[in-house]
């Protein structure tokens, strides 16, 4: 996997960041406007792009054909695609879409190891980048990206970019995964109020239990979304510099700030009754069946909260409930002294030094290309260049502004940092070892065991 250990997460005080999730929640709870669904003449309304005039110049390439591969399905390819009209319109060039299997450095080998690799890929995880850089697949960004990125992006999205001091990838998606998302008819029925701390989660947890309703929903099947249930209780219990030194491997997963992050998990985990299914039903669901039965069956849904970021709203939407009415959101609850912030993305790296995978990286990093998804929704911009008014309702708007005011000031998700075989491969590493987890939380000593003999693996490799 990657042989470098340095994460490139910023290391500042988070004041910035947690007062603006603060601010978030304040927004969002309050009550917001339309989910983009309803044709209530804002962005979701527009066509996208078309609402601003180009603010980079990019290149003629008639007749070039340029491949993308990203691991994306659904809406989020379908709304990806659209990007890559704009580009094809403005260009004259052609791209193809080339879907990925996941773990995408594995699908990129086997590409480059048959001599056709695609032009450019969108890597969901740092450590793939790295790898990517590693073994010299990737290539450094040229010039015009390099000024797009400087002009749009903070130092801690460039550095999230870069290896040894090169700049490689453009953050062109990024996710704020610190949000637990609600049936508001459920928490109404129920009397609940909204928790800021673990304590009272647990005891919100409880409440809408009495009222008939299974409180959490869990999409265990996909092993990514237990990583992110961790890495928040963890950021928030043992804090930023802990968190920065178990990502780059400093401290053992035997550390006792693992056991009481795993402790406090098995809170939740170790009370199946508090868990859509049982333990055995969520390591059977996957996150978009988390997502859409928590917002489906009206006040007697199958769950009445789902932790996970932004992107949630994605999944939402193929449900009836409107966002800011039916579907609201408040920050992940402090654990330690104060609420987590832990951010995703995924980055555009070209892997042929062309002059059409260049000016696709130029367009990616400018707040042309990330208007377009931002309009259609289930999408955050860590570009700081384009407008809020571009997203199609004010919960998205108020989870963006909260992203680009935490600045530096954020840890980027800790699983996304490691080797890809310990921290982003399905059934092995810590994804399986939290599955497990999951199915018997009292067992934390003997987790921890298997993620630090996983973790010692992966980072000799």
């Amino acid at each position: 996997m990657r042989t470098t250990r340095t994460a490139r997460t910023a290391r500042t005080t988070r004041g910035s960041a947690v007062a603006a999730l603060a601010a978030l929640g304040a927004l969002t709870l309050a009550g917001c406007g339309g989910d983009g669904k309803d044709g209530d003449g804002g962005p979701a309304d527009a066509t996208p792009g078309a609402e601003s005039s180009a603010t980079v110049e990019l290149p003629k390439l008639d007749g070039q054909k340029i491949e993308v591969a990203a691991v994306w399905t659904g809406p989020e390819q379908e709304n990806f695609t659209k990007v890559l009209k704009e580009f094809e319109k403005r260009t004259g060039a052609t791209v193809t879409f080339v879907p990925a299997q996941d773990p995408i450095v594995n699908f990129l080998g086997t590409k480059i190891a048959g001599g056709s690799p695609p032009d450019v890929a969108m890597l969901p995880q740092v450590g793939a980048m790295k790898q990517a850089v590693g073994q010299k697949w990737a290539k450094p960004l040229g010039p015009e990206a390099k000024a797009q990125l400087a002009k749009n992006y903070a130092k801690g999205w460039q550095d999230l970019g870069s290896v040894d001091g090169t700049p490689y990838g453009v953050y062109f998606k990024a996710a704020n995964k610190s949000l637990v998302w609600y049936n508001n008819a459920v928490f109404e029925n129920a009397g609940a109020s909204v928790p800021k701390t673990w304590k009272d989660f647990l005891t919100t947890a409880e409440t809408i239990s009495a009222s008939g309703v299974t409180p959490v929903s869990v999409g265990g099947a996909d092993g990514w979304t237990l990583t992110d249930w961790f890495e928040n209780v963890y950021l928030s219990q043992a804090g930023p510099e802990k968190y920065d030194r178990l990502a780059r491997h400093e401290i053992k997963w035997t550390d006792p700030s693992v056991a009481q992050a795993l402790t406090t998990l098995g809170e939740l985990f170790g009370k199946p009754e508090l868990i859509a299914g049982g333990a055995n039903g969520a390591l059977q669901t996957e996150f978009p069946k988390s997502v859409t039965q928590t917002f489906t069956g009206g006040d007697q849904p199958k769950a009445a909260m789902v932790f996970e970021g932004d992107f949630v709203t994605v999944n939402i939407a193929q449900t009836e409930a409107k966002i800011g009415t039916d579907a609201k959101v408040f920050p992940f609850p402090a654990v330690g002294g104060q609420p987590p912030v832990v951010t995703g993305g995924d980055a555009a790296v070209a892997l042929k030094d062309t002059k059409g995978a260049q000016a696709l990286l130029t367009f990616l990093a400018s707040p042309d290309a990330a208007r377009i998804w931002a309009g259609a929704g289930g999408f955050i911009s860590p570009n700081k260049s384009l407008d809020a008014a571009a997203y199609p309702n004010d919960v998205q708007r108020d989870i963006a502004k909260a992203l680009i005011a935490a600045g530096d000031d954020f840890r980027f998700d800790m699983s996304d940092q490691m080797p890809q075989s310990f921290g982003g491969t399905p059934g092995k590493g810590e994804w399986k070892a939290l599955q497990d987890f999951l199915k018997n939380p009292e067992d934390v000593a003997g987790t921890q065991a298997r993620l630090e003999a996983d973790a010692a693996k992966a980072y000799k490799s």
